[in-house]
Parts: structure tokens; sequence; C-alpha cells
């Protein structure tokens, strides 16, 4: 397929799911009830994508509160949860619950990935791309304390279980796998560290791999130096098929580096600004397209949002969703590219 359309990962939550996860926490729900209402969160995502003719479908991620948290460390042992240090105020990274390492970590039954796709493989007959996060990312809620001195140590415990889940993955069918980890940008200090832990968390997957490299996004804020050309040597050390990299929000800036990053991985370049609620029109779509068309071949190609939608209101993911459809399929339509079929 050229020009193939996708999501980065969440899909935004139905005012309903987050009423409900709250009533989980007060444990008004059973097992069951909890169940019946995440298996009605992810269809409700599917929907609203096939709805907008994506083309590569994510489960919306409907299943992990805050794209990360809680749901993945509840698979670990050795931790306990503690409380953040700031509860109240403007919404900032610092008010995420972290967990303390009590002793070294391991996760006997996987990370709960597996069970997630399976579950959406049955509800759509479309491209599906599972993902998850990268050591480095699950390491930021990890306090190691004397187990594990540094986030680096952490990071570095996390390696087998992040591979090991990749595995069961692929050995489960998954064709199409995105690890999302923090830009190297947002920590300057340990930008050597990036690559050598991808690629150890990837060793050995045999499937088609991508890296979204966030520049953070909870309540629409970034968390670094929003710049890919200071660290291009170590995304490019990345052992992967794709890059995910944001531009619609930074107003498609280094756009030359592109053009570099495509003589050697295929781009999804992100085109629509998840932090903003200006919802483009198709024509701002195909004109930011045909920009990064100046640079990177049609073959090497896919058009994603910046980020997830976790953080956007769902009529307005509805929105920018058909319009970035829309717009790519006029872009196919002036380079005469048929319609893939299920369009």
């Amino acid at each position: 397929m050229i020009l193939p359309t996708s999501v980065i990962g969440s899909y935004s939550w139905p005012a309903w799911l987050s009423c409900g996860i709250e009533a989980a926490s007060r444990e008004q729900f059973g097992p069951a009830d909890l169940q019946e209402m995440l298996d009605d969160a992810v269809d409700a995502a599917l929907r609203d994508q096939e709805e907008a003719g994506v083309d590569i479908l994510t489960d919306g991620e409907m299943r992990r509160s805050g794209f990360f948290t809680a749901e993945f460390y509840t698979h670990l042992t050795g931790v306990r949860a503690v409380e953040p240090d700031r509860r109240w105020g403007p919404p900032g990274h610092d008010q995420q619950h972290q967990f303390e390492v009590l002793e070294p970590i391991s996760a006997p039954h996987g990370l709960g990935v597996v069970e997630e796709y399976l579950y959406a493989r049955t509800r759509t007959r479309k491209s599906l791309k599972v993902t998850l996060p990268g050591p480095f990312t699950l390491s930021g809620r990890l306090i190691g304390g004397d187990v594990y001195p540094s986030r680096v140590d952490v990071a570095w415990a996390l390696v087998p279980i992040v591979n090991a889940e990749l595995r069961r993955l692929a050995e489960a069918g998954v064709e199409f796998i995105q690890i999302d980890d923090p830009s190297p940008a947002i920590h300057p200090d340990m930008v050597d560290d990036f690559p050598q832990l991808f690629n150890a968390a990837v060793e050995g997957v045999s499937v088609r791999l991508g890296a979204h490299l966030c520049f953070g996004n909870y309540a629409g804020h970034p968390l670094g130096k929003r710049l890919y050309g200071p660290v291009f040597d170590q995304i490019m050390a990345l052992r992967v098929d794709q890059l995910a990299l944001e531009a619609a929000n930074r107003e498609l800036t280094e756009l030359p580096i592109l053009g570099e990053v495509a003589k050697h991985r295929d781009v999804a370049i992100g085109l629509i600004d998840v932090k903003s609620y200006y919802i483009e029109t198709a024509g701002d779509v195909a004109e930011r397209i045909r920009r990064v068309l100046e640079i990177v071949p049609a073959e090497r190609l896919s058009i994603v949002p910046d980020c997830g939608f976790s953080q956007t209101a769902r009529w307005a993911a509805r929105a920018k969703l058909r319009s970035m459809v829309e717009g790519t399929r006029l872009v196919r339509r002036e380079l005469g590219i048929a319609a893939p079929a299920s369009a």
C-alpha cells in the first residue's frame, strides 16, 4: 500500500470509560463488569478508526490507564505503588503515580500485551499494529533504590521483560509492532544509552518493527527540547523498519532530516496535531503531504498523527482522523494511486 494511514497508538476515552475506571477504583465493579467495559472501549476505538477509513489500526490502548501506567506494573513482581509528590494543581508529568522497587523485578506471566492483541484481532479484519512502551519508558515510573541505583539500571532490568513480550507477540501472529520510547533529546545526559537499550529489547524479534520517539504528551505538554537533529545518530542506530516522527505541532520543522531517514528507514510522519483543537482540513493534510513528498519517496511514507489521542477529546479525534484520511486520499488521487480495496 502506498501512503498508508495509521495512528500512533492511544485513542480518546469516551466519557463513560473515564467514569467506569473511577467506579472500578472504588471497587464498584466486579471483574466481569470491568472486562466488559474494557472490551466495549476497544470496540469503540476500532470502530471510530474504521469509520474514518484508517488503514492500519490499533486497539487504542484502551485498557491502559494513562498509556503505560498501572496496568503494566501490575504484571511486575517486586514493586509496590507509591503516591506522587504532587496531586493537585495544573496537570503535569510529576503527578503520575510511581512504584518502588523492593527486589529484582520480573514478569512471570508477561505484560498483558499479547492478550490485548488476541482480543483486538477478533474484532476487525483490517491490518493491526501493536504498540508497547520500551524499557526506558517503563523505567520512568520505577524508583530503583538500592536494587537498581540509576534509571538506566532499571531500564536494563526491563529489557528481558520487554523482549520476552515482543517474542510472544510474534509467536501470536503479530506482523507489525511499534515500540514507544521518549526522544533521546528529552534526556540529553543519557542519549548514548537509548540505542543500546532499545536494540537489546528487540533482539531476535523477526516482525516489522517501528519506533515512536515521543516528546511527551501528558495533558498536551512535551517534556524536552523538540529537535531530532542533535540526536540524529542515536535515532538512526535503532534497529527498526520505521521511525514515527512528530511534525505537525512543530510546523513541519526539520523536514530535511526526513530525507536522510528515508535513505535507510520508512517514515511515519505526524501531520495531525494532537495537542491542538484546531481541526485540520483535508486540504491542510494534503498540503503537508505534498511538502513531505518533495523529500521522502511515497513508497517510504506513512501518514499518522503526531502522537496518541489519549489527551484529546473524542469528538476532535474523530474529526482529525477523517481529515487525515481524506487528505491522504486527495494526494493518492493526484499521484494516480488506486485506493485500497477496504477504503
